[in-house]
């Protein structure tokens, strides 16, 4: 604690920009100001400031505890921020982004009911394009799908999410149902094109097995709705994650194929900087997340889906 005073006076000191003014600010003596200087220089075995009776610098060696002095006092600072502020009421702007169609069909109802809970919160929802790299500090939570990657950030699971091979009852009327994997190479399947990766490999397990098929199709996108849209035309088999189609699965308008193979999850994590760690409002809209979608999943759970 005696250096962090240390440190403390000296960044005060150099900001007066006199020992008289930081006598004033700490209601000291000048005379006692500069036995304090002093004092901290012959503890440091070196001088941190020339001064003369009108002007006062800052020594090399100066310059070098300053810059430290106040990177450390300032770590200081967001440390206690951060440690208080797990203990606050969420309030202050939140900025949110995700991909479009989770955005408006999950996550804008959810926000809507979490500002009426917590009013104090200003929450800014921003929608990207999944291939979008997020940069650092450019939000406090995203949401993602699939395992985590990005090592710039902390992640926490807010939910499960499966990924489903479907196809409409249309197009099976007039195209038999795959029986294994390898049956679709006979089947138009609508493609989605993201992140630049491979596309139209589809990966199954069952069991230890595993086995990943090139799909083809006339149709392909980077959209994922657009994807479904088609789906439900009866263009194709589609893969998609179980929020985007478990509603019309549970209607009938898409059917399941494939159901004793699984395929790699889509799971929905929300991603944030380390700093907002302990951030109250971050950390209360998380688990309000997680709360409402699993209501969702008990409400909305049956043979066929969890959503």
């Amino acid at each position: 604690m005696d250096a962090l005073s240390e440190l403390e006076f000296f960044s005060l000191l150099v900001k007066a920009g006199s020992l008289a003014a930081v006598a004033r600010e700490l209601d000291l003596t000048p005379p006692a100001v500069t036995k304090r200087l002093a004092h901290l220089e012959d503890r440091l075995g070196v001088r941190l400031l020339n001064r003369t009776t009108r002007h006062m610098s800052l020594t090399n060696e100066g310059e070098t505890y300053l810059l430290h002095a106040e990177r450390i006092l300032s770590d200081v600072k967001d440390l206690e921020q951060l440690v208080s502020s797990s203990r606050e009421k969420p309030k202050g702007l939140l900025r949110v982004c995700v991909t479009p169609g989770f955005g408006r069909n999950y996550l804008a109802p959810a926000i809507s009911s979490f500002v009426r809970e917590y009013p104090e919160v200003e929450v800014q929802l921003m929608l990207y394009d999944r291939s979008q790299n997020l940069g650092e500090g450019d939000f406090d939570v995203a949401v993602r799908f699939g395992e985590p990657t990005d090592g710039r950030f902390l992640a926490r699971k807010i939910a499960a999410n499966r990924r489903f091979i479907c196809a409409s009852p249309l197009y099976l009327k007039a195209n038999p149902p795959p029986a294994e994997p390898a049956d679709l190479h006979a089947h138009n399947c609508l493609i989605l094109r993201q992140n630049d990766a491979a596309y139209g490999h589809w990966r199954f397990s069952r069991g230890a097995a595993t086995e990943t098929i090139k799909v083809r199709g006339s149709l392909s996108s980077n959209d994922g709705e657009i994807i479904v849209n088609w789906a439900l035309d009866g263009h194709g088999i589609a893969m998609r994650a179980e929020w985007d189609i478990a509603r019309y699965i549970r209607s009938g308008r898409l059917v399941r194929l494939l159901t004793d193979y699984e395929l790699p999850a889509a799971d929905i994590y929300a991603l944030f900087p380390e700093r907002h760690n302990l951030s109250a409002k971050v950390t209360v809209f998380i688990d309000y997340l997680t709360s409402q979608f699993k209501k969702r999943a008990e409400q909305d759970s049956g043979e066929d889906t969890r959503w």
